[in-house]
Parts: C-alpha cells; sequence; structure tokens
C-alpha cells in the first residue's frame, strides 16, 4: 500500500528536501506541499492524505491550529508534528490538537520514515527529547492542575490572535480570513476580554509565550 503524505512547513528548501527523501522511499508518495497551516487544511480536505507531515511555526496559521481544524473535519489523517521547537508549550499544543507523532527536525530521515509507519499502524510516536517532555508535564499534571489560558479561545479567535501578533492590519486580517472589520474588532475585543490584556503588545508577548507565533520572521 503506498502512503501518501502532504509536507507542511513554510521554508521551501525544507520542502523540497523531505519531497526528495520521501519519495525515493519505497510505499511513500508525496502528493502535495503547503507553505502554511490555511493551504494545508485545503489541500488536506481536497486530498484526504494518509499522513501530513506538519511544521509548527508557520505565518497566516500555525500548525497547532491547522493540525486541530484538520482532524475535527477528517479524524482519520495522521499528522505527524515536525519542529525545530522542544517548548513545552509547543508539544502541549501539537499533542492537544490530536497529533500521532512529534519529531525535531535534527533527527536522522530513518527516524522520521519510522514513524509515519509507526503512525498508520494507529500507534503514537514520540522523540526521545519530547518523550522526557511529555514524562515531565505528566508528573507535573499530578502535582497541580495547570490550565492553559489558550483554551479560554475558540479557534476563530486563536486565528485572529496570531494574526494580530504577526502585526497585520485589521483591514488585512478581515480579508485573509474573509470577515468584515467589525467582526475582527469584536473577536479582538473578546480575546482582550478574555486574557484580560489591554493592548496589542501585551496579545503579541502573550501568543509568542504561547507557541502560537514567534519573533522569528
Amino acid at each position: 500500500m503506498t502512503i501518501r503524505i502532504l509536507i507542511v512547513d513554510d521554508h521551501s528548501i525544507t520542502r523540497e528536501g523531505l519531497k526528495v527523501l520521501l519519495n525515493k522511499t519505497e510505499n511513500f508518495e508525496v502528493v502535495a506541499e503547503a507553505e502554511n497551516g490555511r493551504a494545508a487544511i485545503s489541500l488536506t480536505r481536497k486530498l484526504q492524505p494518509d499522513v501530513v507531515v506538519m511544521d509548527i511555526n508557520m505565518p497566516d496559521l500555525n500548525g497547532v491550529d491547522a493540525s486541530r481544524q484538520i482532524l475535527s473535519e477528517l479524524p482519520q489523517t495522521r499528522i505527524i508534528a515536525l519542529s525545530m521547537y522542544s517548548d513545552k508549550s509547543y508539544v502541549r499544543g501539537m499533542l492537544k490538537s490530536g497529533v500521532s507523532g512529534y519529531l525535531l527536525k535534527n533527527c536522522a530521515f530513518e527516524e522520521l520514515s519510522g514513524a509515519i509507519d509507526t503512525v498508520m499502524r494507529g500507534q503514537t510516536y514520540l522523540s526521545p527529547k519530547i518523550s522526557e517532555i511529555v514524562r515531565k508535564e505528566f508528573v507535573k499534571m499530578m502535582t497541580t492542575e495547570e490550565i492553559g489560558t489558550t483554551e479560554l479561545l475558540t479557534d476563530k479567535e486563536r486565528e485572529v490572535l496570531q494574526l494580530i501578533a504577526e502585526g497585520r492590519k485589521t483591514k488585512e486580517i478581515a480579508e485573509r480570513l474573509h470577515i468584515s472589520v467589525k467582526t475582527v474588532e469584536a473577536r479582538r475585543s473578546k480575546i482582550m476580554e478574555k486574557l484580560n490584556i489591554n493592548n496589542v503588545a501585551g496579545l503579541t508577548k502573550f501568543a509568542i509565550r504561547e507557541g502560537l507565533t514567534s519573533i522569528e520572521p
């Protein structure tokens, strides 16, 4: 059986490298590439790949929210996070979204190919460093009750928050999300109310801390 794969990463050189390696592997076929989460959602709906190899920190729509939306519509899709980030906020966000695996970009290609085979068998694959983070988080949960404040936001509010943090103007956000300027303003006000943050700078810092975006260009 051929395993159909979608690659999602905002760096074209990464996509091209993965495409070459994956297509050389027996029973693997890269069916498409996407440069951000929004494109990934559209392509997954259209092509319904078996596995999505998903970067996390991408402009426009990050991998956490893209994974959440994909799996809410197509729960049979296996998503493997492939990221340079091992921060617990990224790991927590991706695992809560329902992904089947999490690897770091410095892994060997053999680990990625093995992870794809693992998730196709219905199992979860975590790289050793990520497994240790998950273990520590689990222990922490056993001793304290921690609720991430991003859980207070809806998916639509999270999308607006990421775009605000990326420096997008209200009109541009409205055009990107196909909603009115008034709707953007209303969601921004709701976000500020829920998070108890009353300025854009504060929202930006929050979004970076929670892994919705980063300070990198």
